[in-house]
């Protein structure tokens, strides 16, 4: 099996902390190999695994989930990279945009922010709608948000100026055939369009300042309030990717009607049943692994990952191959992604646990899946009156999200039908 390899990270020089976290996560994997080697030979000789057995394994999966959740931490803070001015043709603006934003966020005074988004012809400023925050500061809040959210970074990311995207998509897909060169092009009788639409939904956060810290001139406005909204983004917006209903928020992937993969068809998720409620079959537990993975297309495949949280992944750990290899692999390099039969995993802590009629795995190139609407532009308000002495800033930002190509994911039921 091939596969195109998540994104990193990008860390030039990584903390000295994060690499003995990373040291420690493969010392760790190593004992819990040990451990339920040992646990296997066990329950073969004596049918059920040692009590005390069977508590070291829970202790050192704990430890797993622990280490590794340092170790995110740790980049994620490192890949925090200080805001910085565009290119050069924007580098007059965003100087004068930023004066002008630091003055409002400071002390209230919004002229100069005003007069600035009148001549960007910006729609929306003023009182009522806020003020757009600048431009490189923008896109740092996004780039953050990309290496915080398990969905954004995978999926197929898209600005707008509007407040809905619309997208033609062949269910069929496109027609295509042989024709001489001088043939007219006839027009194929079965081609199948979708109009599908992706509206932006209003994401808001409203991070609280004393009047001392706006009036810290050493304080960087822009990276304040980037540290203050990028994780709360981050966390709304990833749960709504998965579990969003559409009403107010993004639809998420597993929201949408749902069908067995015989009887799929354009407008649902195929999915897989374990044959077990809440649990993986008793016997040959990872077969239905290799099984929904081959019921992904083959050019869905190369870009395929895995998607569940870290505790349907304890389960999966344990799983062997017939040679006795281990079917989980920990990240190779550090900021890098563990593996599952060779194709990476992406932790969602939004997905459900493994329980009766869940679906706890998803499977698929969310690339093409999987599609994210940004609207162009985070705005902030500022509101001195309503939490005195603590001055607040209503920030808002759009987004939607939807699946744009039903083939492109599957998912494993954890049930019998």
């Amino acid at each position: 099996m091939t596969h195109t390899s998540l994104p990193r990270l990008e860390i030039k020089s990584a903390p000295e902390d994060a690499v003995a976290a990373f040291n420690e996560f493969h010392r760790t994997f190593g004992a819990f190999r040990e451990t339920n080697d040992e646990r296997i030979a066990q329950i073969e000789q004596r049918l059920s695994a040692d009590v005390v057995t069977e508590e070291k394994l829970a202790r050192i999966d704990t430890a797993l989930d622990d280490t590794r959740r340092r170790m995110d931490r740790m980049l994620v803070e490192k890949a925090r990279s200080p805001l910085h001015a565009g290119d050069a043709r924007d580098q007059m603006y965003s100087r004068e945009h930023k004066a002008a934003f630091r003055s409002y966020m400071r002390s209230g005074e919004a002229q100069a922010l005003r007069s600035i988004e009148e001549k960007a012809m910006s729609s929306g400023s003023g009182p009522d709608g806020g003020y757009l925050v600048p431009v490189p500061a923008e896109s740092e809040i996004l780039r953050r948000m990309a290496n915080i959210s398990p969905i954004r970074s995978i999926a197929s990311v898209r600005s707008i100026s509007t407040a809905t995207f619309k997208k033609a998509f062949s269910t069929s897909g496109p027609a295509a055939g042989w024709v001489g060169e001088a043939d007219p092009r006839p027009q194929s009788a079965n081609q199948q369009i979708a109009d599908m639409t992706f509206p932006a939904m209003e994401l808001y956060a409203m991070p609280a300042a004393t009047q001392s810290l706006l009036d810290d001139a050493v304080v960087d406005i822009e990276q304040w309030i980037a540290g203050e909204i990028d994780t709360v983004f981050a966390e709304q917006e990833g749960a709504a990717f998965v579990n969003g209903n559409g009403t107010n928020k993004p639809m998420g992937f597993l929201a949408y009607p749902k069908s067995t993969a015989a009887n799929w068809a354009w407008g649902k998720t195929a999915y897989l049943p374990t044959g077990a409620a809440g649990a993986f079959a008793a016997a040959n537990p990872s077969d239905l692994l290799v099984d929904v993975i081959y019921a992904l297309r083959a050019g869905y495949r190369q870009n395929a990952r895995f998607v569940m949280n870290r505790r349907t992944q304890a389960q999966i750990r344990k799983f062997k191959a017939t040679t006795g290899e281990y079917l989980w692999a920990p990240p190779e390099s550090l900021g890098g992604s563990a593996t599952l039969m060779n194709f990476p995993i992406v932790e969602a802590e939004d997905m459900p646990d493994v329980a009766t009629d869940s679906f706890a795995i998803a499977f698929g190139d969310f690339q093409r899946g999987y599609l994210v609407v940004d609207r162009v532009g985070i705005r902030i308000l500022r509101d001195p009156y309503s939490a005195k002495p603590y001055v607040l800033f209503y920030t808002t930002k759009r987004v939607g999200g939807g699946i744009q190509d039903f083939d492109a994911i599957k998912l494993l039921k954890f049930g019998t039908t």
